[in-house]
């Protein structure tokens, strides 16, 4: 698993050209996007209604970003799965919540 971090332009894309580069996908490879559990994910589709932007740019439809609460400008993780041919994008809120519960454990533990 790959990880990068990218704040998403007024259009709700995202550049992630080394993140591609791994996954191997190319500008104008179609892709399929959909929404799990607050995360956007993007896998290739022959019918996909998607497509890599010419700058290496992943789309960001409105819905999905409305759905996962990303604005434009927001920070966001990225994360490539190379060995699954999957791209997801996390919303930093998701990260942040993420993030707490694991300190509190941390801290519960160093007591």
């Amino acid at each position: 698993m790959l990880f990068d971090v990218a704040r998403p332009d007024a259009a709700g894309r995202v550049t992630a050209r080394p993140l591609l580069r791994a996954l191997g996908w190319t500008p104008g490879l179609a892709l399929h996007v959909d929404v799990v559990h607050a995360a956007v994910l993007i896998t290739p589709a022959p019918d996909g209604a998607h497509v890599v932007g010419t700058r290496q740019e992943l789309p960001l439809p409105a819905a999905a970003r409305h759905f996962c609460g990303i604005a434009p400008g927001d920070p966001v993780l990225l994360a490539a799965l190379p060995g699954r041919d999957l791209f997801v994008v996390h919303p930093s809120h998701t990260i942040a919540a993420v993030l707490a519960d694991l300190h509190a454990r941390i801290l519960e533990e160093s007591r």
